[in-house]
């Protein structure tokens, strides 16, 4: 039976924007962008009765039954999406958790991206929102990875040209629960991107954007502030932003040589931290 490896890449926020609250969810808006480090996906189809799904890597610790991949398949199953077929699913996990950067959400996505292209099923734009909906507010933005414009009122803008970034992606050895960090939202903001355009992924515009959500998590963990403080004082990075809800804190740079400096830099100070050398695709 043919295997068939999928890359799913983590999703970075360069910039992220709380609008206000609507019954139990916030509106938020964000400019997103997907770099080189992914997860493996290997799926092939099997003669059971029942999907299989394995976590392996260094990030699968700690992974439910319930999960992402769980929940997408029980839903294209109850919509008779596959066909009564059925599959093992084996997930290199090098993305880590409560991180941010979406790696269980881009995880559903991916597969969706890959039952689509295979023509197991088609679905409509309105349906497939609620489809990913279902699963994770974030899903919607790995649906063809490419640089993103989340707007306040739910649109989503896809931009194909790659921004050419090079980040030094750092995880503290502890994660941030979202719902902690959205539960400590008391003020908002006006809406920035209601108008999306290539320019604001233009590095000059992102120096003067912010992630709201940073002065609650650096409260809660004041270790991330003093990991944004130190990066800031690394040479020649372009800015430095917390990604999604944390604990991710990714210093951005115009050249591969100057991340790699700051890469060693900062594994001398923290060396007990995980961080990794990535670049947008």
């Amino acid at each position: 039976m043919r295997i068939f490896k999928i890359k799913s890449h983590a999703k970075i926020n360069l910039a992220l924007n709380i609008i206000s609250k609507k019954t139990n969810l916030h509106k938020i808006e964000s400019i997103v962008s997907f770099i080189s480090l992914h997860d493996l996906i290997y799926v092939k189809q099997i003669s059971g009765k029942k999907h299989k799904i394995f976590f392996k890597g260094k990030f699968s610790k700690n992974i439910g039954k319930i999960n992402t991949i769980s929940t997408l398949l029980k839903l294209l199953d109850k919509k008779k999406f596959l066909r009564n077929k059925k599959f093992e699913f084996v997930i290199i996990k090098n993305i880590p958790n409560q991180a941010g950067m979406g790696g269980g959400s881009m995880n559903a996505a991916s597969l969706i991206n890959f039952f689509i292209k295979k023509k197991l099923f088609k679905i409509s734009n309105n349906d497939l929102i609620k489809l990913t909906n279902q699963i994770g507010s974030d899903v919607i933005l790995g649906i063809n990875p490419k640089n993103t414009i989340l707007c306040a009122n739910g649109k989503i803008k896809k931009f194909s040209k790659n921004i050419n970034l090079y980040t030094l992606v750092v995880k503290p050895n502890f994660g941030c629960s979202t719902k902690y960090i959205y539960s400590k939202v008391k003020s908002f903001s006006k809406p920035k991107f209601s108008s999306p355009k290539q320019s604001m992924f233009h590095v000059k515009y992102l120096k003067t954007l912010d992630n709201n959500l940073e002065k609650i998590a650096f409260k809660k963990y004041p270790k991330l502030k003093s990991i944004k403080a130190y990066l800031l004082n690394l040479r020649n990075n372009m800015f430095v932003r917390m990604s999604g809800s944390g604990s991710t804190i990714v210093a951005y740079f115009n050249s591969k040589s100057a991340c790699n400096e700051a890469y060693k830099r900062f594994k001398v100070r923290f060396n007990s931290h995980w961080c990794i050398t990535s670049k947008t695709i």
